[in-house]
């Protein structure tokens, strides 16, 4: 596959991450309680919360623009990894990724939420896909992320990478951990010490 189809396969990717991923699922928040579930950047300019937001929205643009910047020929593939296999690889991974976006965020129902309003609180959602981590849309979204950064291998969209997990990261480490803890107090801490944090297993807070 050239570079420049390959592109144009990530940018069809990312339509239907964007479109299943956010608006779908924003729609379907909606009509189900009266709210889209977008809380926007929010947080102090410099605080951790407002770092992370600002973070995962430069790295869902960044995302975008390196597969755009190789269509048009203005980046190409590192050549290391620049292979027909990894772009195969690349396009089951991003596939895999939208499908357990989309599982993740039915399984949280209609607590789902993005980004955190410490006047609310939500329940603590323990089961399904949650049993198994605690941040299954995160953990969906970074494999999707690192699918596209396979398909279109240039180094635009591997920053993007990179800054998604450093994002998701932070927030989640930051930002959820703590309000969680402060909400839920003890049921969390015990659901921290017996599920990982993104992967099964590792993440683990006793």
């Amino acid at each position: 596959m050239s570079p420049v189809s390959a592109a144009a396969v990530a940018l069809v990717l990312l339509t239907v991450f964007g479109l299943l991923g956010f608006a779908w699922r924003a729609w379907l928040q909606r009509r189900r309680t009266g709210s889209t579930g977008f809380h926007g950047i929010s947080g102090n300019i410099g605080s951790a919360e407002w770092v992370a937001g600002l973070g995962f929205v430069i790295s869902l643009i960044v995302a975008v623009v390196g597969p755009v910047l190789q269509l048009s020929g203005v980046i190409t593939p590192l050549p290391v990894l620049h292979a027909e296999w990894t772009q195969v690889a690349g396009i089951a991974v991003a596939g895999l990724g939208i499908v357990l976006t989309v599982w993740a965020q039915l399984d949280m129902g209609d607590f789902w939420r993005v980004g955190v309003d410490t006047s609310e609180t939500t329940a603590l959602v323990q089961t399904r896909v949650f049993g198994w981590v605690r941040s299954p849309i995160y953990t969906a979204m970074l494999i999707f992320d690192f699918g596209i950064a396979l398909v279109t291998p240039n180094f635009v969209t591997i920053a993007g990478l990179v800054l998604a997990v450093t994002a998701l990261e932070l927030q989640v480490r930051r930002v959820e951990e703590p309000y969680l803890l402060g909400k839920h107090g003890a049921a969390y801490r015990g659901y921290t010490a017996s599920v990982g944090r993104f992967i099964p297993g590792v993440g683990l807070i006793g």
